[in-house]
């Protein structure tokens, strides 16, 4: 299959990035044709530092490649250094209904979170944005979390709306959700998805010291109750944690309940701690080499949309002649 996919630049990857989406990446890359975008242009939507941009682009690159994607077997670009994507994100919003983005729950949540005057039109398009960068590639599934899956039920509903209206022009694609995948909460509040940017002491990043690493995860909200259970609706707190724990384990979250049964809470932050630090380092160890090489980062990177942007173009000219804009 085709699979495409991409995380915002925003400074640092953190375990919650890898659990999510990466490590699920690195499977996929194997035995599909996979395309992972650098979404500078999803970035922009809202409150950034253009003096940074370039630098977070880098790292969020070098933190693909130590992770262990392989540009030998995927397509790795820049969302922006590929112009189809705004291309065909203006012409998929001519047909998106209005009422239907102003329903998509992240925007609503990104949205509450924001000043008034940093609520912009690009954040109230991200889907369509997003859209585009799904159906330039003919993108036949898209691995995403459960968060985003109402974003690629609207990348279906515009394929099949210009294909029905126009006529056939682009695959419509499934949503790829792991049977297995790890939902990972803030450490600080388990009721919203781990953040660095929201909260940087509910998130372990991939920059973080060994005794950074211990503190946060030292700190994360438990709850009063007596013994380790998974419990996500009513003990979320220490559920993220058996999740974290399980994940990097290749176990259930059950398995990591029944490890710590006798254990206190401090037992099971503790070893969580030192499985992540011992986890962590070697990637950071990477990631210094990588960041060591930018240029050799950046011809990857100028590899990639080299690779990506035939296709993108080939598919816009497509939507383009079926809309009657050239002949």
């Amino acid at each position: 299959m085709t699979i495409f996919s991409g995380i915002r630049p925003t400074g640092s990857i953190h375990i919650g990035n890898y659990l999510g989406a990466i490590k699920n990446w690195l499977d996929l890359q194997d035995n599909h044709d996979c395309f992972f975008c650098i979404v500078d242009l999803h970035a922009i939507t809202t409150p950034f530092q253009p003096n940074r941009l370039q630098e977070d682009v880098v790292r969020l690159a070098a933190f693909y490649l130590s992770l262990g994607l392989d540009p030998g077997k995927s397509t790795l670009f820049i969302q922006s250094q590929v112009k189809e994507h705004a291309e065909l994100a203006w012409l998929l919003g001519t047909i998106a209904p209005f009422g239907e983005l102003a329903r998509m729950t992240q925007y609503k949540e990104k949205s509450r979170q924001l000043k008034p005057d940093q609520i912009n039109g690009g954040l109230f398009y991200y889907p369509v944005l997003m859209a585009a960068d799904i159906l330039l590639y003919q993108t036949e599934a898209v691995p995403v979390g459960e968060d985003q899956q109402q974003h690629v039920e609207l990348t279906r509903s515009l394929a099949q709306k210009f294909n029905r209206q126009f006529g056939q022009t682009f695959k419509v694609p499934k949503v790829l959700i792991p049977k297995e995948q790890a939902r990972i909460r803030s450490l600080r509040d388990p009721e919203r998805k781990m953040s660095k940017t929201d909260d940087p002491r509910g998130a372990v990043s991939f920059l973080d010291s060994a005794e950074e690493i211990k503190a946060n995860v030292m700190r994360a909200v438990t709850d009063s109750e007596k013994g380790i259970k998974y419990d996500p609706e009513k003990r979320p707190g220490l559920a993220n944690l058996l999740t974290i724990y399980a994940a990097l384990e290749n176990i259930s979250p059950s398995e990591a309940e029944q490890k710590f049964a006798d254990c206190s809470y401090r037992d099971l932050k503790e070893e969580l701690s030192q499985q992540l630090i011992s986890f962590i380092q070697p990637i950071q160890a990477e990631y210094q080499k990588w960041m060591k090489q930018p240029e050799k980062i950046k011809a990857i990177l100028e590899e990639g949309r080299a690779k990506a942007q035939p296709i993108a173009q080939k598919t816009v000219l497509q939507a383009k002649n079926k809309m009657g804009l050239i002949g």
